[in-house]
């Protein structure tokens, strides 16, 4: 592989002008950079000895990660530019909101942001920020001087540093003295469940909008703070495929202007010039699209900005391989790559500077300009609070604005109909109004139907709020505004009644199950309605949770002063009633009111389990729930004790040919096995499991296709179904339905649906016209029809649920958490 200088890196002399002498990445790490992978601590100790030793850098720390690594971003320009950095910052974040500056903006420089290491084992990313951010110090060339007094570069080195550690910990132990290029050697073969994700096991470049994991909460408060017109997320993949530019591969939203398609199409010619110089193989337009709200690309384009990804070879590659072409590629060679993609891209976004800070300020003032044709306004219908809660929580955290209430008659189209039908707004209907700086990300996330111009997508094309949260919504057309700016609590005053036959609490949404954690945490045991009633002109629905002070005051010492203190703190409201009969329903000496028995829950999470679904439960339990959760391997299966685990879950993943002799015992001496996705194919066919795949005739399922050789890479798209909406019948009547609404909508990855139980309940069903919203084929339509989705088979003393379907996908699908959590603890 051949090497020649940039232009932009010859050195020249800075006469008159006395500098600081800074130490190198070599000199400050004692080792030459590329050599071996530099651990986090002294990445952020050489940002840090920058910060202190250079005069135009600054370092901020915005967090730190779940295992408590810190979170750092350093800012480097040219000395006048940091000398009013905060009024640059302050100038740029006006344009941002439509605001207008008092007098001439005078040159305003653009600000770039450059991400690394999003993937912790695609770790040349971070060796890459500390060669940038040294050669943008030093700045020894002029042309690098010129370019910081357009630009203000943000770099932050590592996105993902628990993912990071994990990788580096694993490779730094399998590794010998010297790189082994094979291929085959074991530092090329990462352990489960590998480096790329953070300690939950979640990708944080799909997790940019939804901001489900830490890292990503803190580090887009600052991305607010500072709303660059420039982003770049530095990757790596496969280390035998060459470096991805810009610009991207279709489909790319509608919503992304022309002007941001024609400055990535500037930046990779540029990028091109400085590749073909070196000889190096390069490829854009292909696989790496602008559709999926939630990447390092797109939700800084829907921010107004330009949002690229850069690829470079070397998942697996260590610090040195051997590709499939018979090169050996190491980790000085990916540095190289990713540093000359950086310094070549800071060049174009310098000499375009004005027109990029220009077109940032067009974006936003144009953003609440929209056609006739589409939507300006997303109306939430106020019936479960809970949820609305929640909704408001997500768009809080990516500034988009909202209000509540109105009285107005009006009409939209209709999410759950997919007809325009009348309705009236109401006090506690959220309304977002796209007339507000965050227009186009906010029509992004509620548009019913996203516009997909090839099939061949890189991720999921339907992610509708509405749908995931499980909310009753209008799109309108005309602008609508909310009259208030919270909602109006219905709960009265906390009841002070001090000897009420019961507490009373409705279930609606996942905020309910802390409740009942609460009570239980305590000691106070609690029931919950099987069936529906209605006592005091207040109807309850089914999974209404009831506390009977009679069966709780002997064990549980001031039992009511507990109740007050956890609805105060969980800023919730029991309804009391003080006598045991009811308006509508069963009386509560009903067996309807059964008593809810403490999960003792554990998961498997070893090497059969699929990762990034063990992690949504993990990250459920500890983070949203603050509930104990058991992990444990596959092999413990067999000896568990139903005392000290009564619920076991067995996310998405494949558990051998024996897993049904492993549990049937536990299962029908009162155990509830949950069995999440892939998991259920594990069992399928083996007794005592009621489960069968859904069976078609071959003439159900042929589609014409007449296959090109020209569209080999491409995706059949008869059997497409990269993440799509579909509509699931619920059985209302069923506990693990409770809140969830008149229907679940569900986001299918796959086709795959199964024979209704014959010993058990059907509890979601996909009809032959469920399809919703996203892309599906042909021949998977026809195969998404007419079975089951969600069941309950009741087995002994125990319980076996299938959840056929992602039900915490990205922990961004709000309503699937419902039914997870209904799941462990309405369901006996």
């Amino acid at each position: 592989m051949k090497y020649f200088l940039l232009p932009f890196l010859f050195l020249t002399l800075e006469f008159g002008v006395v500098k600081p002498q800074v130490k190198s990445p070599d000199e400050f790490l004692g080792y030459a950079l590329g050599s071996r992978f530099t651990p986090l601590d002294k990445v952020l100790d050489y940002y840090k000895y920058l910060g202190k030793t250079a005069r135009n850098v600054k370092v901020v720390s915005y967090g730190k990660s779940y295992e408590g690594r810190e979170l750092m971003v350093g800012i480097v320009s040219a000395k006048e530019n940091m000398d009013k950095l905060e009024q640059i910052r302050l100038n740029n974040l006006s344009l941002s909101i439509g605001q207008k500056i008092s007098g001439k903006l005078i040159k305003q420089p653009a600000i770039l942001w450059l991400s690394y290491n999003v993937h912790g084992n695609e770790a040349s990313s971070t060796e890459t920020a500390i060669k940038m951010m040294y050669a943008l110090v030093e700045a020894k060339s002029s042309n690098i001087q010129d370019w910081l007094r357009n630009t203000v570069v943000i770099i932050d080195p590592c996105l993902n540093p628990d993912g990071r550690e994990r990788y580096l910990s694993y490779f730094n132990s399998v590794a010998g003295i010297k790189p082994n290029p094979n291929p085959l050697a074991r530092e090329h073969l990462e352990l489960w469940p590998g480096g790329r994700s953070n300690h939950y096991y979640f990708d944080l470049n799909r997790d940019w909008a939804w901001q489900s994991q830490i890292e990503t909460q803190q580090r887009l408060v600052l991305y607010h703070e500072w709303m660059p017109e420039v982003h770049v997320d530095f990757h790596e993949q496969n280390y035998n495929e060459p470096y991805y530019f810009a610009p991207a591969a279709e489909p790319i939203h509608q919503d992304i202007t022309a002007w941001q398609r024609a400055f990535q199409v500037t930046v990779g010619k540029n990028n091109a010039k400085y590749f073909d110089q070196k000889g190096w193989k390069y490829f854009t337009k292909e696989q790496f699209d602008l559709l999926y709200p939630s990447y390092g690309d797109t939700y800084p384009l829907y921010n107004g900005a330009i949002g690229m990804t850069y690829e470079q070879g070397g998942i697996g590659a260590g610090l040195a391989v051997i590709t499939i072409d018979g090169d050996t590629l190491t980790l000085k060679d990916r540095i190289d790559h990713h540093f000359v993609a950086g310094m070549a891209t800071l060049e174009t976004v310098s000499k375009n500077a004005d027109r990029l800070v220009d077109e940032f300020r067009k974006y936003f003032e144009n953003a609440r300009v929209t056609s006739p044709e589409v939507f300006k306004s997303y109306v939430m219908k106020g019936q479960n609070l809970g949820k609305l809660k929640r909704l408001a929580v997500l768009l809080k955290r990516n500034n988009v604005d909202f209000a509540f209430g109105g009285d107005a008659a009006t009409e939209g189209y209709h999410y759950e109909t997919g007809k325009v039908e009348p309705f009236k707004i109401e006090r506690n209907d959220l309304i977002v109004n796209l007339d507000q700086p965050a227009a186009v990300l906010a029509n992004v996330l509620f548009e019913p139907q996203t516009k997909v111009s090839d099939s061949n997508t890189y991720d999921i094309t339907a992610w509708a709020l509405p749908y995931a949260y499980g909310l009753n919504a209008y799109a309108v057309k005309s602008l609508i505004k909310g009259k208030y700016p919270s909602l109006e609590d219905p709960n009265p005053a906390l009841s002070n009644v001090q000897k009420p036959y019961a507490w009373l609490l409705p279930w609606g949404s996942v905020e309910d199950a802390k409740v009942l954690i609460a009570l239980q945490k305590v000691g106070i045991k609690v029931r919950m309605a099987e069936e529906g009633f209605a006592v005091g002109g207040i109807s309850y629905p089914i999974g209404s949770l009831l506390v009977y002070r009679s069966e709780n005051e002997k064990s549980v010492k001031e039992l009511s002063a507990k109740i007050v203190e956890i609805q105060k703190r969980l800023m919730v409201f029991f309804y009391t009633v003080n006598g045991g009969s009811v308006d509508k329903g069963k009386d509560f000496g009903s067996s309807v009111y059964p008593v809810l028995p403490v999960p003792k829950v554990a998961v498997v999470a070893s090497a059969e389990a699929n990762a990034q679904n063990l992690g949504e439960v993990w990250h459920f339990f500890e983070q949203e729930l603050g509930y104990p959760i058991t992990m444990i391997s596959l092999d413990d299966v067999g000896v568990l004790d139903i005392n000290k685990i009564n619920t076991l879950i067995l996310p998405d993943g494949a558990y051998g040919d024996n897993i049904n002799e492993k549990t049937q015992d536990w299962v029908k001496a009162g155990g509830k096995l949950i069995l999440m996705e892939d998991a259920i194919l594990s069992v399928v066919g083996k007794k005592p499991f009621d489960i069968q795949r859904k069976a078609y005739f071959k003439d159900e399922l042929s589609v014409e296709v007449a296959a090109k050789y020209q569209s080999r890479r491409q995706t059949n798209l008869s059997n497409a179904i990269p993440g799509a909406i579909f509509k699931v019948e619920l059985d209302r009547s069923h506990p693990i339905s409770a809140g969830l609404g008149n229907y679940y909508y569900t986001l299918k990855t796959d086709e795959r649906l199964y024979e209704f139980l014959s010993r058990g309940w059907n509890t979601g069903i996909l009809k032959s016209d469920s399809y919703v919203a996203g892309i599906a084929g042909e021949g998977v339509l026809k195969k998404l029809g007419g079975g089951m989705l969600f069941g309950v088979q009741p087995e002994g003393k125990g319980v076996i649920i299938y959840l056929g379907a992602s039900v915490l996908f990205r922990s961004f699908w709000e309503n699937g958490k419902q039914m997870f959590a209904n799941a462990v603890f309405l369901v006996n």
